[in-house]
Order: structure tokens, then C-alpha cells, then sequence
């Protein structure tokens, strides 16, 4: 295993020494207690050479990117095209040219749905067509396509959910038709943790001409996430959630798409010529970064791509799945405890939601939130599935490369105490 400097894990996946390179996992929160971070599917914590390329970013090669011809500029362009590389080898990119930097997955999902509001034949979403989504989205992936269908007209359809937290593909053909323009769905669901099936619903998508959209934001960061074996259009993720900082996302499409739709935003850097009467554009990936992009952001990110690369993506897949499947086991031993979404560790991802008797998942949090447990509560941004399953809200834990047995552990023993403290 290629080793980073301070990176003392090798193998076998020892992740007390993992844990070492998060300043943070040694933070005491209330009077004490040592913070038990299991909040990772909303953002992850960031690893010293994370923190350390960014410093080194800001105090040594500062500067606008491309165009400038002084030191600072090669220098800052370089390390901002290089993490272009390594973002494109980390989901095995056919080119780095494929590879847009946004502001996160948000960003992505609404330049594809705006994109194909404004694109030509045969892209085109408009008032004969019709998109499909699914019951288990983020509001990200909703909302986008919801604006989408106002606009253009377009019928916005969906998949909707079995009890057990699967998506229900028993009627595939009738929802994905002949009028089926985009197909936009979740990798790993953020609230229920369903891997879906990913080569169902493509294989149909393509049956009928149809672009398929993954949005990769709970996957990339917990497995290995190959753009060209999904065989979808595009593919969304965001940096935050995978070691790197806030404000920078990705999106992956296919080059001759990127080559034959409109660009989203209008600035600088994404022009080829300008003049009063019109412009042209330059070509993908910067015809989609308008404007300055996010440097250091994409700096800090492509420091994340190596500390995960040099741990190894089947390593973190392997830790995550042997502690999903101790933490489902240890939850269903505390009374009262429904999850919400599959019950077992079969096809699921390291985040689990769930509800404890009538207690509200915000009470819940906020008594594990005084033993130094931090988990997330609400609708996760996903109302839909909570109104599917007629609940308010849910308690949602999610663990990362460094979450230990002991952490579930002692949510377990949080969750007893705060069916006792509530009588």
C-alpha cells in the first residue's frame, strides 16, 4: 500500500491509526467527554494532509489560475489541473477533460437539468418528454428536475419504495418509456443507505434513448466508483464527504456530451472569443467554470483523492461493511428501535436511520448530543422517503474509514439512555 507522509495505517486496516491523522476525533465536547463523530454521510472530517495542502496551498502558491504567466500562477494552475488528474484516475475517467469542478452536487445535478432544458435535439427535454427520478432522492435530485418539468413541460415521473427500503422496479417498463428523456437517480441512498441496482435501470434507460444521471455523493467516498463500469451520462459527487473541504463538487460526463450542450453559467474563462454581438466557447471542462473557480478547494481535494487512494477504496468498503453489519446487529437489540430501509448489511451502505419509540429524533439527538455523540436528525433532505414510511423525522447515524465498534457501542448505550431518560 502506497503510504502518505503521516499516514500511519498499513495493512491490515488498522484504524486506530487512521483515526491519528483526524485532529478533530480528539475533540472533548461537554465538559469532557470524548466526541463520538457519527455524522459522516452529511460531511466527513478531514484528514492532517487535507488541512496541510491547504495551508501549503494559501501560504506558497496563491494565485489566480490559468493565463498568468508569473510563478505563482504556473504554480497554482498546476496544482489545480492536477487535481483535475487525480479526481479523473480516482473514478477511472476516460479523460481528465471529462471532469467539471463545481461548487458541490448540487451545483452538478442543476447544470445537467439545465443543460438539457436548454440543449438542442436530440437532448432536449420539453413538454413531450418525460423524466424520471426516484421516491429515495435528496432534495438535490429532486428539486432540480422539478424546476426542470415546470419549465419545459415535461412529465416528471418516479420509482417509488418497497417497505424494506428498495426501490420498486416492478413496473420499470411502464415508468421508463419511449418519452423517457433522463433517468436520474441515487447510487447509495443518503437516508436509507440502499445501494440500487444500478445495471436494471441503465439497461432500460438505454433501451429507450434515454441519458442516465447518478448522483455518487454517499458512494465515492466509501467504495470504488468506476464512471466507465456504471455506463450512465453523468455522474455527480461532492468533496466534503470524502475527506476533502467544503465547496467543491464534480461532475463527470460524457465527452461528446459536454462537447454538444450549452454551457450553465457565462463569465470568464469559460469563452473562446468574445465580442458585443456574440461569443464562442471554450472547450470542456472549462466551457462549465465561469468565473474563478475553486482553487484551493480543488487543491484540497485532490490531497483527499491521495489519502483515500493510499489507504485503498476496497479497504475503507471492506471496514465499513464488517461495522454495518455490528451496528445493525447491535440496534436491533435496543427496544423499541425501527429502521427505517433494509435491516440487514445485505446492499447497504455504512448510514442508518431509524426511529425509537415516540420519542422525536430531535429529543434523541439532542440527549446523545450531551453524552458527545453526534449524529443527524430530520429528513435528511430527503422528505419524500419520510412521508413514504409516515414519520416525522429519523435519528440517523453514519460511519467513515475511521468509525470503530466502539462508537457503536456507544450508541447503543446512548440510545438505553435516552429511552431512560425519557421514562
Amino acid at each position: 500500500m502506497t503510504q502518505l507522509p503521516g499516514l500511519l495505517s498499513a495493512a491490515p486496516y488498522d484504524v486506530e491509526a487512521i483515526r491519528k491523522d483526524f485532529p478533530l476525533l480528539d475533540r472533548q465536547v461537554h465538559d469532557g467527554k470524548k466526541v463520538v463523530y457519527l455524522d459522516n454521510a452529511a460531511t466527513s472530517q478531514k484528514p492532517r494532509q487535507v488541512l496541510d495542502a491547504l495551508s501549503a496551498y494559501y501560504e506558497r502558491h496563491n494565485a489566480n489560475v490559468h493565463r498568468g504567466v508569473h510563478v505563482l500562477a504556473e504554480e497554482a494552475t498546476a496544482l489545480y489541473e492536477g487535481a483535475r488528474d487525480k479526481v479523473a484516475a480516482f473514478i477511472n475517467a476516460p479523460s481528465r477533460d471529462e471532469v467539471i469542478f463545481t461548487k458541490n452536487a448540487s451545483e452538478s445535478l442543476n447544470l445537467v437539468a439545465n443543460m438539457l432544458g436548454w440543449a438542442d435535439e436530440p437532448y432536449r427535454v420539453d413538454g413531450d418528454t418525460e423524466i424520471v427520478i426516484t421516491e429515495m432522492e435528496h432534495h438535490s435530485n429532486i428539486v432540480p428536475w422539478q424546476l426542470l418539468a415546470q419549465r419545459t413541460g415535461a412529465k416528471l415521473k418516479w420509482f417509488g419504495l418497497t417497505d424494506d427500503g428498495r426501490l420498486d422496479l416492478s413496473a420499470i417498463d411502464q415508468i421508463i418509456t419511449e418519452k423517457t428523456k433522463v433517468v436520474s437517480f441515487t447510487l447509495v441512498s443518503n437516508i436509507l443507505g440502499t445501494f440500487n441496482p444500478v445495471e436494471a435501470i441503465v439497461r432500460r434507460a438505454q433501451s429507450v434513448g434515454a441519458l442516465v444521471v447518478v448522483d455518487a455523493s454517499q458512494a465515492a467516498p466509501h467504495m470504488l466508483l468506476d464512471v466507465q463500469a456504471l455506463q450512465a451520462d453523468f455522474v455527480a459527487f461532492t468533496g466534503h464527504k470524502m475527506c476533502g473541504p467544503t465547496g467543491i463538487g464534480v461532475l463527470w460526463g460524457r465527452q461528446e456530451l459536454l462537447e454538444d450542450l450549452p454551457p450553465f453559467l457565462g463569465g470568464g474563462e469559460m469563452i473562446e472569443t468574445v465580442s458585443m454581438h456574440s461569443s464562442t466557447y471554450a472547450p470542456a471542462p472549462h466551457k462549465f467554470e465561469a468565473g474563478t473557480p475553486p482553487i484551493a478547494q480543488a487543491v484540497g481535494l485532490g490531497a483527499a483523492v491521495d489519502y483515500l487512494t493510499a489507504i485503498g477504496m476496497e479497504n475503507i468498503a471492506d471496514h465499513e461493511r464488517m461495522l454495518t453489519e455490528y451496528a445493525v446487529g447491535e440496534l436491533a437489540r435496543v427496544p423499541d428501535l425501527r429502521i427505517i430501509g433494509p435491516t440487514t448489511a445485505e446492499d447497504r451502505g455504512a448510514t442508518i436511520s431509524f426511529t425509537l419509540g415516540d420519542i422525536h429524533p430531535h429529543d434523541v439527538g439532542q440527549v446523545l448530543d450531551e453524552q458527545g455523540i453526534a449524529v443527524r436528525v430530520g429528513h435528511h433532505c430527503a422528505r419524500p422517503v419520510c412521508l413514504r414510511y409516515g414519520i416525522p423525522a429519523t435519528t440517523r447515524a453514519s460511519f467513515y474509514l475511521y468509525s470503530t465498534r466502539a462508537e457503536v457501542d456507544a450508541l447503543a448505550e446512548g440510545l438505553e439512555y435516552v429511552r431512560n431518560f425519557f421514562g
